[in-house]
């Protein structure tokens, strides 16, 4: 059995879950988030708890099962507490500057690159080498995180570049002269 799968969701106060059929819909405080799974897939509501369960052991449910979990999971917490991704810049001269929504950088081509943001996701400049992505959606907050590492990925020699805040730059050695 999937551990991930077997494992109960707890649904927060303020939180609202609503299945119809193969569609689930999570409403809270934050915002709300609908998502169609899978027919073989049952998510069920008791007794404020989400359990979802498979017809059978056959493989496709087992890999429908514990993904499907995770993706309620997320919803849930999606709605109540929100993801936030934080992007670093690492380079003489690189920074960031809020113009409205959208987000200015200056990464070293010879013209700034201007970010605008996917509908539901805020973009924040806490600092000038600083960006931070929030949202309700995992995936859509880690999507515009990499769009934005992907304007300029740190290199391995002096390690600039855009980077997440927890990642680890592997650093090369440069040449060496005889």
């Amino acid at each position: 059995m999937s551990r991930i799968g077997r494992k109960p969701i707890t649904v927060p106060n303020g939180v609202e879950v609503k299945i119809e059929g193969n569609k689930v819909t999570v409403k809270g405080p934050k915002g709300t988030l609908s998502r169609d799974f899978h027919p073989d897939i049952a998510v069920k509501l008791e007794n404020n708890e989400l359990i979802v369960e498979r017809p059978s052991d056959h493989r496709t449910h087992r890999a429908l099962h514990g993904t499907t979990r995770s993706l309620v999971a997320n919803m849930v917490e999606g709605v109540s507490n929100g993801f936030s991704k934080t992007l670093e810049l690492v380079g003489v001269g690189y920074r960031a500057s809020k113009k409205g929504n959208n987000v200015v950088l200056n990464v070293g081509y010879s013209h700034p690159v201007e970010v605008n943001p996917e509908e539901g996701i805020e973009l924040e400049v806490p600092s000038a080498t600083q960006i931070i992505v929030r949202g309700i959606d995992k995936q859509k907050v880690g999507a515009v995180a990499a769009n934005i590492r992907a304007i300029r990925e740190p290199e391995p020699y002096k390690g600039k570049g855009i980077k997440y805040s927890d990642e680890r730059i592997r650093r090369k050695e440069g040449k060496t002269g005889k």
